[in-house]
């Protein structure tokens, strides 16, 4: 098959805009004109990520805490609609929750020395004429200051009509303040306000432990914004050059791209040739060969020569921005997931208004005054909110995030973290996550009386000098395999041909099998055949214009990823693969690691909508992925688990990273997370669980014979509840 053809059947493989960007990682062994023409493996070409879109827009944010802080910009989360909120730095929001927990605190003491109730607690009497006025002074700053956070959230949640945490603080610390108020002005009763004061201060810290221990993470619109240079070099009808911003350019105009620079906008080359590495954007670590008609995106970079494109593609048109309207849509239609202490609060909420409002119509169906029965109502709605219940999570998390970190499990989304213990299925991307995304050679064929190692020093010997991914797969098996390469006397590559050199005095090629047939040398053509079949890229070592054998490359599988298959095979997960390569070469891999089922030649649009077709099954998914067309895909899967060597992009989709980027870790995520809900739970029942005996007696269960629960005694129940809780959560082992 002649070059112009095989760059003809290569041009129709091109799904439209850079879709399937074949790898065509074979026809190019050509840096530096080393063009290997591979005539039988245009076909197996489909690298998945490069398929690509991408997709991204990330969980725009990360549910830093379990809770809404909506008041504070802090866009719900939890699954609670991400885009669109003002975007406060994640590391502002931890520092004002640190500011108001520290000021409230010092704020809390005069409160606390001046409490009534906890002088006669203390044996002593240190009142003076309008002590109670300074008191309220005091919480009144408080209330306003250190319940902000809360009262908003409250607010922001009812109105998504989904009480949790925050409601059920502002419902406490609104009770305990108004009623507090009021005693104040002359209404018969006792004042919370130490209730009040240290409520919100337990809150705070709870608040600010969870959130610094929650990953920090930038706004994933701004990584994509970040991948797109402002300026770009615009030429005239004259081939002038000015320098323009990027948004300022149009369909039609034409741009001039220099080594080394990315790539303005979506567009076509119209002159020039280089290979562009689109890693950032499809995951795919071999940078690809493009030339003349040849579509590049925006945001990849251009490593070796100067190209000029048209202009195809700029703003909502972009491939990044559909990527961004993609994990946006995805992630607004992710069901409003709570984590658990929210769901918990949601149900003390409830609780909370009905035990008050019964205990208040009983007190006063028994025929006492209104404000004995509103006190006790009060008691009710103010011990329901426990404050053990404001560290027995974020304790928690605190240590299981510390645990999972050490490990290189960077947890982003608790609710969805929460959730991994429940997964059904796995779904895997291939490249970058079962594979390395990096040529090796998986098999050497020797020609006549030649050994392996003969073969491999020749063709790594010569390779040494290219930096082609095919070359440094070659030279990279040669030294790991400790064998000595020779010395290149003389080196060239000759297009269309591939590269020859002369090494100790005599000729050597590393050539294409279009090369070895249009000279009609004999090799052994079945297993070339089926090596081609597999989707491996094949090249042929001449010694002397004497063919000594052939050398077979792909991408090679991580060890890791057998074992972590094999591992959630054994827990009964089903695991499958989503790729964009075609169907052989995901069937090989898929055959190597033991997976059942794969979906192959998937376009990245659809890799969303095929982790949505493995969740009608009512299955819980997690999707495992590296590149930012894999970004729509973590972001409708209900755990989306990126690899840490991947892109900002899927990163800022996921729901958690794995640094190591070993899918072995998918699994320790599954036990950690089982680990740390068995924990949460304990604690819940130490937070909450003192309420199923303080409730009743704050209620008044026990007044017929003369047992009233007195504040005071709530007060050393709650801080013995909050001490366990502290403890159980610091025996969380990994």
């Amino acid at each position: 098959m002649s070059n112009d053809e095989n760059s003809k059947q290569q041009k129709q493989h091109k799904h439209h805009n850079h879709d399937t960007q074949h790898h065509e990682v074979a026809t190019q062994h050509d840096h530096s004109n080393h063009e290997h023409d591979h005539s039988h493996q245009d076909e197996h070409r489909h690298h998945d990520h490069g398929d690509g879109h991408g997709h991204h827009n990330g969980h725009d944010h990360h549910d830093h805490s379990g809770h809404d802080h909506n008041g504070h910009d802090h866009h719900g989360h939890g699954g609670h609609d991400h885009g669109g909120h003002d975007h406060h730095d994640h590391g502002d929001m931890i520092n004002d929750f640190k500011k108001r927990f520290y000021i409230s605190l010092v704020v809390t003491i005069p409160i606390l020395i001046l409490s009534p109730m906890l002088q006669s607690f203390a044996g002593v009497d240190w009142r003076f004429p309008f002590d109670q006025y300074i008191v309220f002074v005091l919480s009144t700053f408080l209330f306003f200051y250190g319940g902000w956070p809360f009262l908003t959230g409250g607010i922001s949640e009812l109105k998504n009509k989904n009480p949790g945490m925050m409601t059920l603080i502002g419902l406490a610390i609104l009770v305990a303040y108004v009623y507090s108020s009021m005693t104040v002005f002359g209404w018969e009763g006792k004042d919370f306000f130490w209730e009040l004061a240290t409520l919100i201060d337990i809150m705070l810290l709870g608040h600010w432990i969870e959130m610094k221990s929650v990953m920090g993470a930038s706004n994933a619109l701004e990584e994509l914004v970040k991948l797109m240079p402002n300026e770009a070099h615009k030429l005239d009808e004259n081939g002038e050059v000015t320098d323009v911003p990027t948004s300022e350019l149009q369909q039609g105009d034409h741009v001039l791209i220099k080594p080394g620079e990315k790539i303005p906008v979506d567009g076509t080359i119209y002159e020039g040739k280089s290979a562009i590495d689109e890693s950032m954007l499809t995951g795919e670590s071999v940078p690809i060969e493009k030339e003349k008609d040849d579509e590049v995106i925006g945001g990849s970079v251009n490593k070796e020569g100067s190209i000029k494109i048209a202009v195809e593609k700029t703003g909502e048109d972009s491939y990044l921005s559909q990527v961004v309207t993609m994990v946006k849509e995805a992630q607004e239609s992710k069901s409003k997931t709570q984590d658990l202490t929210n769901r918990a609060a949601k149900w003390l909420f409830y609780l909370a208004l009905a035990s008050g409002f019964i205990t208040l119509f009983i007190w006063l169906a028994l025929g006492y005054a209104f404000d004995v029965a509103l006190e006790r109502m009060v008691t009710v709605m103010v011990i329901t909110c426990p404050h053990a219940l404001g560290l027995a999570a974020p304790l928690v998390v605190a240590v299981s995030t510390s645990l999972s970190a050490k490990r290189g499990l960077l947890i982003r989304n608790r609710a969805n973290f929460e959730g991994a213990r429940n997964l059904n299925a796995v779904v895997f991307d291939k490249t970058g996550t079962l594979t390395l995304g990096e040529f090796g050679v998986t098999e050497l064929i020797p020609n006549g009386d030649y050994e392996k190692d003969e073969v491999l020093v020749w063709a790594a010997s010569l390779e040494q000098n290219s930096e082609h991914p095919i070359a440094s797969g070659i030279v990279s098996s040669a030294t790991e395999q400790d064998l000595e390469l020779k010395t290149i006397e003389t080196f060239e590559s000759i297009t269309g041909k591939g590269i020859e050199g002369t090494i100790d005095g005599r000729k050597v090629n590393v050539v294409s099998p279009g090369y070895v047939q249009n000279n009609d040398m004999t090799y052994d053509q079945k297993t070339f055949e089926q090596l081609s079949e597999e989707g491996k890229t094949v090249v042929f070592v001449l010694l002397d214009d004497e063919l000594i054998g052939m050398i077979a490359l792909a991408d090679m599988v991580r060890d890791t990823a057998k074992e972590a298959i094999a591992s959630l095979k054994k827990k009964g997960v089903e695991t499958i693969m989503l790729t964009g390569d075609n169907k052989k070469v995901a069937d090989w891999v898929a055959g190597q690691l033991g997976i059942d089922e794969v979906y192959a030649e998937v376009l990245p649009d659809d890799k969303a909508n095929q982790v949505k077709t493995i969740k009608g099954k009512g299955w819980k998914v997690a999707m495992t992925g590296d590149g930012v067309n894999d970004a729509p895909a973590l972001a409708t899967a209900d755990l989306g688990i990126a690899i840490g060597a991947g892109t900002d992009v899927a990163m800022e989709s996921a729901d958690v990273v794995l640094v190591k980027s070993n899918p072995n870790d998918v699994v320790s995520l599954m036990e950690l997370s089982r680990k740390t809900y068995r924990k949460m739970i304990q604690n819940l029942w130490w937070a909450a669980g003192y309420n199923i005996v303080a409730i009743p007696l704050a209620a008044g269960v026990l007044a017929p014979i003369g047992i009233v629960l007195s504040p005071a005694v709530g007060a050393v129940l709650m801080s013995l509840s909050t001490i366990i809780v502290a403890i159980n959560a610091k025996l969380l082992k990994a």
